[in-house]
């Protein structure tokens, strides 16, 4: 997928918005999936984002986060966390799919089916040009940023 357009697709978002992709072209755009709202590695990682929101958006860049809760719990996390960007709702998956990001994990001795961290990086032409998989949630807007600055 790296270097190569992303498909369109369209999301509800945060602030009774709704995204979509294509509506990016001409930003360079941050989408980043998390597992669930409110966790401990989900609320450090959108907080690194929160606190580097200012130098993506000096380079242009948009963020936005996706997971499969609710938008009541998006609002909610979006709120106790005083995100300045959006967070995406993708309860059926779409964009899950799209990026591959669904994953088996065991949780308490059970397999179950969840979101694995990733992030990715679209340039503004809509191509992809950074994918960061499996990543751990500490440090990791730092290594976005960096990416994201050298577009």
């Amino acid at each position: 997928m790296l270097n190569t357009v992303v498909p369109d697709f369209s999301l509800p978002a945060t602030g009774a918005r709704n995204f979509r992709l294509s509506a990016q072209l001409g930003r360079s755009t941050v989408l980043y999936f998390y597992p669930k709202d409110s966790t401990p590695g989900c609320t450090t990682e959108a907080g690194q984002f929160r606190d580097f929101h200012a130098a993506f958006k000096k380079v242009g860049c948009d963020i936005y986060g996706i997971s499969r809760d609710s938008l009541k719990s998006h609002e909610n996390f979006k709120a106790k966390l005083e995100l300045p960007f959006d967070l995406l709702v993708d309860a059926d998956e779409i964009a899950c799919s799209l990026f591959a990001v669904i994953k088996l994990k065991n949780m308490y001795g059970k397999q179950v089916r969840g979101i694995e961290r990733s992030s990715f990086l679209i340039d503004t032409k809509g191509v992809l040009r950074g994918e960061w998989r499996a990543v751990k949630a500490d440090g990791h807007a730092a290594e976005v940023l960096a990416a994201a600055q050298a577009l």
